[in-house]
């Protein structure tokens, strides 16, 4: 079960945004984390906690196909990002790498900044425990639920190496 507070923006998020082209030099998550969202939300970064929760409109993660946009988001705590759409690559770097994606519209229109969300990705359940509405998002199918769980397909695959 994640818990966090809502940072919610709106259509059309791009990965220059979820971290500034500026940063792309940096590969250690932790650095990337420290500029995070901060070309349109320059206060994220001072005000993001472990577990919390970022809501978009649609299109989130859109423009180029750099990993280092959910690394970014994954390593200043957020714990799953809620839109009404992704931007596909983005999807897939996101799973690849253990960061939880749901879609559901009717959370992102019925959730305002600063909200408390309940997420259970086991059932899509979405809960909104300042207005105590409640939200299904579509489940994931289960090997990308085991890749999330594993923290990701690199972590994934040396868990199943191990095993071998």
């Amino acid at each position: 079960m994640l818990k966090g507070k809502v940072f919610k923006y709106g259509e059309n998020v791009d990965t220059d945004a979820i971290i500034p082209a500026r940063y792309l030099n940096v590969s250690e998550p932790c650095e990337l984390a420290k500029h995070c969202m901060e070309d349109i939300d320059l206060e994220f970064v001072s005000k993001v906690n472990s577990g919390d929760i970022i809501v978009a409109t649609s299109n989130f993660g859109c423009g180029s196909s750099r990993e280092h946009a959910p690394i970014a988001i994954k390593a200043s705590g957020v714990s799953c990002v809620i839109a009404k759409s992704f931007a596909r690559i983005f999807f897939r770097n996101s799973i690849n790498i253990g960061l939880p994606l749901l879609e559901c519209g009717d959370a992102v229109d019925n959730t305002n900044n600063g909200d408390i969300l309940e997420v259970d990705l086991s059932d899509g359940r979405i809960k909104n425990l300042n207005t105590g509405k409640e939200f299904t998002a579509e489940t994931y199918p289960d090997f990308m639920s085991e890749l999330i769980s594993a923290g990701g397909l690199i972590e994934y695959t040396k868990k199943k190496l191990e095993k071998e």
